[in-house]
């Protein structure tokens, strides 16, 4: 009885929240009633508990409890505590596109000499401008999954880039999420990335906290299109204050001959899920994933991926690794799906888990749908602790033991992180782990 009485009173709590900020959330007419329409899809389900199957392991009625109330514009406070966060983790060679709480900042991002062929527009802008072919395809994801329905009914902005056929951008793009309000919110954001055919991008998301940002929550979603012949490297970091929220969802569509090349880290938040959909839409492409959970303390980190082999001669790899102390718990769902017409299909998905402590928890699940007779499937899963001999021949050399665990988990998680196909962008990931290798010493 007070579960359910809980429950309703945070859903009225969330509703009342939407009521208030309708009015302030860019768009009208069909925008508008896409927001009623998701949100109505998310109320019937409320947060997702263990009842869901995809949602097993990731109780966010437990883990959350309730969605908090958007963050507001920021101020010119706001705004310098976010620079300065920017600063400290600034990244050379690349344009920035800053948004700080939720909303785009003109003044800490780089819109100036945009290269040809490329065009950087604000979801604010695209959903209040009427560009009917933009708007419905960022109203297009699946309100089923109702994490995503309410990002679809929040949302508040976002960046919006588009890349010309044959344009291949010399200087990654760096979209930075910060956190700099000092009070509990929400940021609901949602970007989305288009490159026409035979083009080449390579895309950063960090998503960071300014000094004084404490329990918030990020409600993000990107949605990509990769044109035939064309490629994405794509490098995703979670360093959100230890006690915040973030919630991510991805779609990706591919064309033909596209190849796709992503990895992602969480070492932030007290909470994460990265939910991707990666969907093969023409032959002969290719899509290579990996990631890297740092969990210490009594983080809770969630990897979700759909690989949706919808066409044949389509290839698929995906590396996952965790690392896992003290309570903390990590997350690797991963379905490879092979439609019936996808013959030629080879996929193949191995994760493994590395237990620092005995109340650590790794959940792993692989799962294979093959409706092809045709194909090259396979998963494996892997838990285990450090090996004692190794730690052993460490320390007899001089090593400390917390040294030589260090030496061996970043030996443990190189694999994924060497995928990384820039040198600076990998250095970046590596300075990111050190940071998560010394905060445990």
């Amino acid at each position: 009885m007070n579960v359910a009485v809980a429950k309703k009173e945070t859903g009225r709590a969330l509703s009342d929240s939407f009521a208030i900020a309708r009015d302030r959330l860019p768009g009208s007419g069909k925008v508008a009633e896409a927001r009623s329409a998701a949100f109505a899809a998310f109320d019937r389900v409320g947060l997702p508990n263990r009842r869901i199957e995809d949602w097993k392991y990731t109780d966010l009625r437990a883990l959350l409890r309730e969605v908090l109330p958007p963050a507001p514009a920021p101020d010119a406070a706001a705004l310098s505590r976010a620079a300065e966060a920017v600063r400290l983790r600034a990244i050379k060679g690349v344009r920035r596109l800053v948004l700080v709480d939720g909303v785009f900042a003109a003044k800490l991002s780089e819109l100036g000499g945009l290269e040809k062929g490329l065009a950087v527009r604000t979801l604010r802008d695209v959903l209040e401008a009427g560009d009917a072919a933009l708007q419905a395809q960022l109203l297009a994801p699946d309100n089923s999954n109702p994490m995503v329905a309410l990002n679809s009914a929040m949302m508040t902005d976002g960046v919006v880039v588009e890349i010309a056929d044959g344009v291949v951008l010399k200087q990654p793009l760096h979209v930075v999420h910060v956190a700099s309000g000092t009070a509990p919110t929400a940021r609901f954001t949602r970007s989305l990335l288009r490159l026409g055919k035979a083009a080449g991008a390579t895309l950063v998301e960090s998503y960071i906290a300014a000094d004084g940002a404490r329990a918030y929550q990020v409600h993000d979603s990107l949605l990509v299109t990769i044109g035939d012949h064309s490629r994405l490297d794509h490098v995703r970091l979670v360093e959100d204050s230890d006690d915040a929220a973030n919630i991510c969802s991805v779609v990706v569509t591919l064309g033909a001959r596209a190849h796709l090349n992503t990895f992602g880290m969480a070492s932030g938040a007290a909470v994460s899920r990265y939910q991707a959909t990666i969907a093969f839409a023409g032959e002969h492409s290719r899509v290579e994933t990996n990631g890297v959970n740092l969990l210490n303390g009594r983080q809770h980190a969630d990897t979700t991926m759909v690989m949706d082999h919808a066409v044949p001669n389509c290839a698929s790899r995906e590396v996952f690794r965790a690392v896992v102390d003290d309570r903390a718990h990590s997350v690797f769902q991963g379905r490879i799906i092979v439609r019936p017409h996808a013959q030629k299909t080879d996929a193949k998905m191995m994760t493994r888990a590395l237990l620092l402590s005995d109340e650590a928890e790794a959940d792993n699940k692989p799962e294979l749908e093959i409706f092809a007779d045709d194909v090259t499937c396979g998963h494996g899963a892997t838990t285990g602790a450090l090996d004692e001999s190794l730690l052993f021949y460490l320390r007899a050399r001089g090593l400390s033991e917390k040294e030589a665990q260090a030496l061996l988990i970043q030996a443990f998680v190189g694999e994924a992180i060497e995928s990384i196909v820039s040198d600076e962008l990998r250095e970046l990931v590596v300075a990111a782990a050190r940071r998560w290798l010394e905060a445990r010493q």
